[in-house]
């Protein structure tokens, strides 16, 4: 029995050292880290087998070690050879039909308003443009409040002056490509501001410092700059209507200021009320709108009469009440053409009645100068504030620094800038009277005005039915069967249906009278009808 003990024991022996002479030899011929580790695993975990070390290192450590390796092995070898990485496999394309990419809702907001009356006559007449010659048939234009009544002026003064416009022989003077090319003040050249000031105070009968004057790319941007200075998004603004139907989009679609209407009716002749003002003033409280400013336009866009001190005042005197700012929108200064004369906003504030830093003024030189593709607009704020944050949001609707030295050297002609105002205003008068004898003809009634490029004209009397759906019905039969473009006052957020806006500053004489010829014939038939 012992013998067969020892016998064993010697075998066992004998076996366990031919084990550990393999396990030796194949340590040799793999050799490294990984065989190492291998051992320090393998050994531990048959002490767990054969009941020897315990869990802790029998289990735990051994497999934290490996973890650690193999975490260290993958770290150094990515750093060692990155470049050898293979590619990721190419994408496949996918089977299901791709999905639209979104746009904002405020970018869907903007295109919903392509709809609109005021867009539609717009597309129209650009699809169908009449033309005496080749399209005797089309759309004539009378939507738009453009003064191409005195352009030949314009042009005249130009042809004149070639140095302003020509780049020969100016090689010394600001005009020259040195001059104009390099970056400039963002908020307009102090030159052009000074002058500005100067043609201002003229037009308007009243003091302005170029100091306080924000020079933009288009009034449209000046009243978006107010917007974004004066309100947060969501707060409103009062305007008392039938207004400027591009209001909304001025203020809403970027600075996100709300517009409310401040109905004024025609047995006013359209002139707002202080009761107005403040019915409109609570109910909007009453719809949790902040009210932050009075947007006024004088004349006004689209009945086309001006507003006296007294209104102004009256006006001013509202906003200091509710603690409010005023913007004055003064673009058609100096398209007056009859009694009473403009008397500008910056006049009562200069009474020193009232607290300056409410009142904000908008001017251009669109529709006085006959220049809108010049894009100019004006800021003029007695806000040091205001005045230092639309410098410097100016920055996205500065104007060409080419298109600031030729404005400059156009206002500065004084001689030729006093005669152009005073034959501009006596063809707008003419014009004026022109369209208004033929809708008398026609029947038509309409609001005695002394300003613009417009006329405020009623045509309830021909439709269909006294709503806004039938203003629509009546605004398309002009549209469609007399060819005739013009602006519903639904589209002025005019209270009252019936009311159009006609525009004449955009017609030759001999335009003018093919008008009035389709109005009137138009006006006939629809008489006729039952």
């Amino acid at each position: 029995m012992t013998h067969d003990n020892n016998t064993h024991s010697s075998s066992s022996s004998s076996s366990r050292n031919i084990i550990e002479e393999d396990r030796q030899r194949a340590e040799d011929r793999e050799g490294g880290i990984g065989a190492g580790a291998g051992m320090r695993i393998i050994v531990p975990l048959q002490g767990v087998v054969q009941g020897r070390g315990g869990f802790v290192l029998g289990s735990v450590i051994p497999c934290a070690l490996f973890y650690f390796l193999q975490l260290y092995l993958k770290r150094h070898r990515s750093e060692r050879t990155p470049r050898e990485e293979l590619p990721p496999p190419p994408r496949r394309p996918s089977k299901s039909p791709p999905k639209p990419v979104l746009a904002s809702s405020r970018a869907l907001h903007v295109i919903e308003d392509e709809n609109s009356p005021y867009n539609r006559g717009w597309q129209a007449y650009k699809e169908n443009p009449y033309d005496a010659e080749s399209n005797p048939d089309g759309v004539i234009q009378m939507g738009l409040a453009d003064n191409q009544l005195s352009w030949d002026l314009i042009e005249g003064w130009l042809k004149s002056h070639p140095e302003v416009s020509s780049w020969e022989g100016m090689s010394d003077t600001s005009l020259s490509l040195r001059g104009i090319a390099g970056y400039q003040e963002i908020h307009g050249m102090p030159i052009l501001r000074s002058v500005m000031a100067e043609f201002m105070c003229e037009l308007m009968n009243a003091p302005f410092n170029p100091d306080q004057i924000v020079l933009t790319a288009g009034a449209t941007a000046a009243i978006e700059i107010l917007g974004f200075c004066l309100a947060e998004p969501g707060n409103a603004f009062l305007v008392p209507s039938p207004y400027y139907p591009s209001f909304c989009k001025d203020v809403k679609w970027r600075a996100g200021v709300e517009l409310v209407p401040v109905p004024c009716r025609s047995s006013d002749n359209f002139n707002v009320t202080i009761n107005a003002l403040d019915r409109a003033f609570s109910q909007t409280k009453k719809r949790g709108l902040t009210v932050r400013a009075l947007l006024i336009s004088n004349p006004c866009n689209p009945v086309g009469n001006t507003l006296d001190s007294a209104t102004l005042s009256m006006l001013l005197g509202f906003a200091t009440e509710k603690n409010i700012h005023l913007v004055c929108d003064e673009i058609y200064a100096g398209s007056v053409y009859d009694s009473p004369n403009f008397t500008s906003i910056a006049n009562v504030v200069d009474s020193g009645e009232f607290d300056k830093s409410r009142v904000h003024i908008i001017y251009g030189t669109s529709k006085d100068l006959c220049l809108p593709g010049f894009r100019v607009g004006v800021i003029y704020s007695y806000n040091d504030k205001v005045c230092k944050a639309a410098q410097k949001m100016s920055r996205f609707c500065s104007i060409s620094s080419q298109t600031q030295h030729l404005l400059t050297a156009m206002l500065s002609d004084t001689k030729f800038m006093q005669l152009y105002k005073i034959e501009n205003q006596r063809r707008l008068g003419e014009r004026y009277h022109v369209l208004t004898k033929g809708l008398e003809e026609a029947g038509m009634k309409y609001v005695k005005s002394n300003a613009g490029l417009y006329c405020w004209v009623d045509m309830g009397y021909l439709m269909p039915s006294y709503s806004e759906k039938g203003e629509l019905n009546l605004w398309d039969k002009l549209l469609n069967e007399a060819k005739i473009n013009v602006t519903p006052g639904s589209a002025c957020y005019c209270i009252e249906p019936g009311w159009f806006r006609i525009c004449f500053g955009t017609l030759s004489s001999q335009d003018l009278t093919v008008a009035l010829q389709r109005i009137q014939e138009f006006s006939k038939r629809c008489k006729r009808s039952p």
